[in-house]
């Protein structure tokens, strides 16, 4: 399963450094992930270089360097995984549950969605290797994409292919930090950079 790093859309609130915004939330976010049974997280850059990115990953963590969906699910296939989860970096307070039910979503499915409750996607979970009309569909998609889940059900040969869970919400714009509940245990990181805004 692996968080993906697009370099950071995330808008930080003001008076809030978007450098360290944008590493608060990917850490909370990784820190989700790599908190989960039964599962190896990774990285997932895009831009490949990103080192403080990668500083913020437990030792071993595999790195994958793609800017592109397919290439990234392919590059995790050819670590050895037969499933697979890409998650959005600025979703520091997910609840596992949500991947969870994604992961069980492909029993029955090829691939599973959370959609974001802002447009996009939260999470792209799927069977490796990719179905071939599922790789070209995610040719040219990304997760922040308001319109990639109707997009990649088009492309899917008959209805129920692309189930989707509970959708969730992600930290794009300054009033989403609005969106977090602080008496949710869990992103530590993010609490601690908000911490005495109005929003706490």
């Amino acid at each position: 399963m692996s968080v993906r790093s697009s370099g950071g859309h995330a808008q930080a609130p003001p008076g809030v450094d978007a450098d360290e915004y944008r590493l608060a939330l990917l850490e909370d976010t990784y820190e989700v992930v790599a908190g989960l049974e039964l599962v190896t997280a990774a990285l997932v850059l895009d831009p490949p270089d990103q080192p403080d990115a990668e500083a913020l990953t437990w030792p071993g963590t595999p790195i994958v360097r793609e800017p592109a969906l397919p290439g990234a699910f392919a590059a995790l296939h050819a670590l050895g995984a037969t499933e697979a989860a890409l998650i959005a970096p600025d979703a520091p307070d997910l609840p596992p549950l949500l991947l969870g039910k994604l992961f069980r979503a492909l029993g029955h499915a090829p691939a599973a969605a959370c959609q974001s409750a802002g447009g996009g996607l939260v999470a792209l979970a799927a069977r490796l290797p990719l179905a071939s009309w599922l790789a070209d569909a995610l040719t040219g998609t990304d997760l922040d994409d308001p319109d990639a889940l109707t997009r990649l059900r088009a492309a899917a040969p008959r209805p129920g292919q692309i189930p989707q869970g509970p959708s969730w919400h992600r930290l794009r714009v300054p009033a989403d930090v609005g969106l977090l509940d602080p008496r949710l245990e869990g992103w530590e990181s993010t609490r601690a950079l908000l911490e005495g805004r109005p929003v706490f």
